[in-house]
């Protein structure tokens, strides 16, 4: 089981105000779809799994936005992979152990992206900075 690939297919920020007294920062992420892919590993073909995901940073009151949207492939050990997919389809569940790999992926690299965003568009950072104490 690993991740074997991650691209981003969305990226999209926007300051839509000036900053003004106190700004609210809510991130969220989440799985969109769980789909079967294949992928060329020299003259053989692997099966993998394409999780598509969606970041998002709200900043509020409505004064800017950062959305990433992008895929994480996954190869998963023999017979998990029909397992995974089945159960998406079925409840839109995946095991804690292969959820919390794509998601600890994810979320490393999208806050990298969105402080590197919101810094380009003059936005407050969206997760917390480690600051001196005085």
């Amino acid at each position: 089981m690993a991740i074997v690939g991650f691209n981003f297919t969305k990226i999209l920020v926007e300051k839509k105000a000036a900053l003004r007294g106190k700004v609210d920062i809510k991130n969220n992420v989440s799985v969109k779809e769980v789909d079967s892919t294949e992928l060329s590993l020299g003259s053989s073909k692997e099966k993998a799994l394409r999780f598509g995901f969606e970041f998002t940073s709200e900043y509020s009151p409505d004064v800017g936005q950062i959305m990433l949207n992008g895929d994480v492939l996954y190869m998963s050990a023999d017979g998990k992979h029909e397992e995974i997919l089945k159960n998406w389809k079925k409840d839109k569940q995946v095991p804690k152990d292969t959820m919390s790999d794509i998601l600890n992926t994810v979320l490393l690299r999208c806050n990298v992206e969105a402080l590197v965003l919101s810094r380009d568009v003059n936005l407050p950072p969206p997760i917390p900075m480690p600051k001196v104490q005085r």
